[in-house]
C-alpha cells in the first residue's frame, strides 16, 4: 500500500474496528487544497455514520456525513473542491 506511514498505521487499526459495516467500508485518497487527504468511510450500514478526513501527516481536518450530512471541510464543499484519486483500502 503506497501511502504515508501514519496513514498505513491508521488503516491497519481501522481495518480491525468491529463497528465497520460488512460492506462499503473504504479509505479513499483525494487531492484537496493542493494536498492528498484520506477519507475513512465506515460503510453504508448506518445512515448517520461519518467519515473522518486526515491529511498525509494524519491531522484530522474534519468529517463528512454523519447525522447532519456534513459536506464541508475547512470551510468549503469537500466533494466540489476535491479530486478523487483512488481507493487505498476496502473491507473484504
Amino acid at each position: 500500500m503506497d501511502v504515508p506511514n501514519c496513514i498505513h498505521d491508521k488503516i491497519e487499526s481501522y481495518s480491525k474496528n468491529p463497528t465497520l459495516c460488512d460492506s462499503g467500508a473504504t479509505v479513499e485518497e483525494y487531492l484537496f487544497q493542493s494536498e492528498l487527504v484520506y477519507v475513512f468511510n465506515p460503510g453504508t450500514c448506518g445512515a448517520d455514520m461519518g467519515a473522518d478526513v486526515f491529511t498525509e501527516s494524519c491531522e484530522n481536518i474534519g468529517f463528512l456525513g454523519g447525522i447532519a450530512g456534513n459536506t464541508i471541510i475547512q470551510g468549503v464543499q469537500f466533494y466540489e473542491e476535491s479530486v478523487f484519486q483512488r481507493v487505498v483500502w476496502e473491507k473484504q
